[in-house]
């Protein structure tokens, strides 16, 4: 990646540290030889001021009438370490300097050196003293030599002087001293040029080997740091695709830590909301679908009861536009005709009730009362209730059980759930009449089922008969009165409960069941 941080780091680092050895090369090329000068200047006032203090000593001890040799040895060492130490030639002269005049005009000068002593120093470096005495104190340059004044103050100047036959420069200081005694000092200047080639030479050798190190080493630590970026970019990305499983491993405190935490922290944040939102859309997609379930129930249910009582009514209507014509003047036919439109207002009445309840009951208006109660005295009361109209169907009603059978369930409820299936069995009774009520215990819960002889129920129609006003066979249940919502009302009932309930074709009959909860 041409843009990475981690190369942008490290071409930042390789061209800082070039950037370094260049300026580094450039100052020594630059300043290296005029500080090495001035460094030299300074080094000989330093040495002039500790001559002057030195003598200063060997004066306050003279007059305290302390031993002349003591005192000369001591300075004389003194003198000695300092010029050894600075690596700089000191000659200290006496004011007694005998001096004349030759017949070519020249000052000739005899020095009588208080140090080093006369007897110490060389025919050349007398030579060489005679020499700088007569530029310095005479200004006669016999010699020729090469001179360049660096400094001048009231006690002393400051020279660079090439020595020819030396062929080396020289920075010397020749001044008086408090006492009157000239003082003579003189320092090897050294080329710097060569040192700077040399010192250059091998910052650039430096300089390389630097630049690859700091390469090496930009390379790692920006990886180090790229690393968790990397890591945090990823993460993000599965983010942005509503991927929030992956989370950064927060090891350090720094930056990038915290970085990870609130990047963990967000991804919780947004898993969360957006959890939240799904769960609101699942509830709005589930309010619209009830809504539409609920508008498509209301133009079923007008559509429905349209069509059911469109039949009573026409037969109410026909009839008593009969009694009002007197189409029949006879007392039997006005009575026939009256119990007609009775019978058909009492249908049309239970049909309206049965809608009443089955409508409360879908819509969670008449909620289960859950209690304890014995299924087999529900059972029995069921059976005698409907004992009248099952002598007249010369039904023969089996149910075996004596001892309670305790459950848990809405007694009212499940009165109303058997005595549809009792009624919904006599109205199809057939071959041998018998209606078999039996209970089945399971692991937690019981069975109760409603056998009746006769036709088992189309394959095609089975899934169907709990739909409201869905009728196996109109002409027959026209016969009975029965109008396609017993069986929804069970259903509703059951579906209110949260148990099961259906039903199983036999070859020579129907079962209906349901079941409920014998634990809780």
């Amino acid at each position: 990646m041409r843009h990475s941080i981690k190369f942008k780091i490290t071409g930042l680092i390789t061209i800082l540290v070039i950037g370094v050895v260049l300026l580094c090369w450039g100052m020594n090329r630059g300043f290296l030889a005029d500080y090495y000068q001035y460094s030299k200047v300074k080094k000989l006032e330093d040495t002039y001021n500790k001559v002057q203090m030195i003598y200063k000593t060997v004066e306050e001890k003279t007059s305290e009438d302390i031993d002349d040799t003591e005192v000369l040895d001591t300075k004389n060492l003194s003198l000695e370490r300092l010029g050894t130490n600075n690596n700089i030639n000191i000659y200290v002269f006496s004011n007694d300097i005998m001096y004349s005049v030759n017949i070519f005009g020249q000052t000739m000068v005899n020095l009588p050196t208080d140090y080093p002593v006369s007897q110490s120093i060389i025919e050349q470096q007398q030579e060489q003293l005679r020499n700088r005495v007569q530029i310095y104190l005479f200004g006669q340059n016999t010699k020729g030599n090469v001179m360049r004044k660096l400094l001048r103050t009231k006690n002393y100047g400051i020279y660079k002087v090439y020595d020819e036959r030396m062929e080396s420069y020289y920075i010397e200081l020749f001044g008086s001293l408090d006492n009157g005694y000239y003082v003579y000092l003189r320092s090897n200047f050294e080329s710097i040029q060569e040192s700077v080639l040399i010192a250059n030479k091998f910052l650039a050798y430096v300089g390389v080997v630097g630049a690859l190190l700091g390469v090496f080493i930009t390379l790692f630590v920006s990886n180090s740091i790229t690393k968790p970026i990397h890591q945090l970019s990823g993460i993000a990305k599965k983010m942005a695709n509503l991927d929030f499983d992956v989370k950064y491993p927060v090891s350090t405190k720094d930056e990038i830590g915290e970085l990870g935490t609130s990047i963990n922290t967000l991804s919780e944040k947004l898993e969360e909301t957006i959890s939240e939102l799904k769960s609101a859309n699942n509830e709005l997609k589930s309010d619209i679908q009830n809504k539409i379930q609920i508008d498509e129930m209301r133009k079923e249910f007008l559509s429905n009861v349209t069509h059911e009582l469109k039949t009573p009514i026409a037969l109410i209507q026909g009839y008593a536009e009969g009694l009002l014509d007197n189409i029949n003047d006879d007392e039997e036919s006005r009575n026939f005709y009256c119990e007609v439109i009775i019978d058909e207002a009492s249908k049309m009445n239970e049909m309206v009730k049965r809608l009443l309840n089955l409508n409360q009951i879908e819509f969670g208006n008449n909620q289960a009362n859950i209690e304890r109660f014995d299924i087999v005295a529900l059972i029995n009361g069921v059976i005698n209730s409907t004992n009248i109209l099952a002598q007249k169907k010369e039904a023969k009603v089996l149910f075996k059980e004596t001892e309670p059978v305790v459950v848990w369930a809405d007694e009212y409820m499940i009165e109303e759930v058997i005595t549809n299936y009792v009624s919904n069995a006599l109205n199809h009774l057939a071959y041998d009449k018998i209606i078999d009520i039996r209970l089945q215990q399971k692991q937690d819960c019981i069975r109760v089922s409603v056998f009746n002889t006769g036709d088992p129920i189309p394959e095609e129609d089975i899934d169907k008969i709990w739909i409201k006003f869905y009728k196996v066979d109109k002409a027959r249940t026209r016969e009975y009165g029965g109008n396609g919502i017993g069986l929804s009302i069970v259903k509703a009932i059951m579906a209110s409960h949260n148990k099961e309930c259906g039903v199983i074709n036999h070859e020579n009959g129907v079962e209906f069941w349901f079941e409920l909860d014998t634990n809780i």
